[in-house]
């Protein structure tokens, strides 16, 4: 039997009822919510959820009526670009299941919540339908605030070119498994956090599959945001040990490090073994 994945993002981080709601109706679905995360700074939920292909379709149609009916990007502030209430829906294969599986998933998602919530949606990763469209950053450029403008120039690949007023639109795509880590600098400047992520990431001609931004926290902190797409290829580790080197040279000491969602054990292994010096 084919298991997928899906990690959704919300666009919501503080309202623990909203969470809650969330959470309940990937249950209701019958799909197994594996972990969720949500931090209030991003002012963003990941959800990491797990089912056959018609539980992972039907949680993301019912976590789509959630985000419509509780969340309002028009009042919306957090350190995470976005575009949507529900903003980010990757579907994943884990078993017996490939890409292309994943994409056609992707495809029925868009279709469907389009139908019954009237969201727009974008494809991005295995999912999309150009390659302008094949990174998420591309996709989500713009934020909510910047819809009306790229409908105009890039309309959405289901739905009509009028943005859900309180929703926006959803960036749905198709991806293998990927690790979400934040590393926290101890500096305020947001600066040298972007200038960490230009040299770090793939598409500045950094390391191969890596994805980088850099944020601001708060005040005191700022911080390195990365999706890493191929933890065989780039270990955690390394990409620590970069962000480590390339802010010490500016007087600047990371303050910690976190994981969002899950990650594969494998890659858990592979830090251990370097940091005890067993590589």
């Amino acid at each position: 039997m084919a298991i997928f994945e899906i990690v959704p993002n919300l666009s919501e981080g503080r309202d623990t009822d909203t969470i809650d709601a969330a959470a309940q109706s990937v249950r209701n679905s019958g799909a197994r919510l594996l972990h969720c995360t949500s931090d209030a700074a991003h002012h963003r939920s990941v959800l990491t959820i797990a089912g056959t292909a018609a539980q992972v379709l039907d949680a993301a149609v019912a976590l789509a009526g959630v985000a419509v009916e509780r969340i309002d990007l028009r009042e919306h502030r957090g350190a995470h670009p976005r575009i949507g209430a529900l903003d980010v829906l990757p579907f994943v294969p884990l078993r017996e299941a490939s890409l292309k599986d994943a994409a056609a998933l992707a495809r029925e998602a868009a279709a469907r919540i389009w139908e019954r919530h009237r969201v727009p949606s974008f494809f991005y990763g295995a999912a999309a339908t150009a390659s302008e469209r094949a990174q998420l950053a591309d996709v989500r450029a713009g934020e909510f605030e910047g819809l009306e403008a790229r409908f105009a120039r890039m309309p959405p690949d289901v739905g009509d070119v009028a943005k859900h007023d309180r929703a926006g639109a959803i960036a749905i795509g198709a991806r293998p498994v990927l690790v979400a880590f934040n590393v926290e600098l101890q500096s305020g400047d947001l600066a040298l956090a972007k200038h960490i992520a230009r040299q770090l990431r793939e598409r500045s001609g950094g390391l191969r599959t890596l994805r980088a931004l850099g944020l601001r926290l708060d005040e005191g902190v700022v911080q390195v945001s990365l999706n890493v797409t191929d933890v065989d290829a780039v270990p955690l580790y390394r990409v620590v040990e970069s962000i480590s080197r390339l802010a010490a040279k500016n007087g600047v000491a990371i303050r910690r490090s976190e994981l969002i969602g899950l990650i594969p054990r494998a890659a858990v292994e592979a830090c251990a073994r370097y940091y005890l010096g067993t590589t």
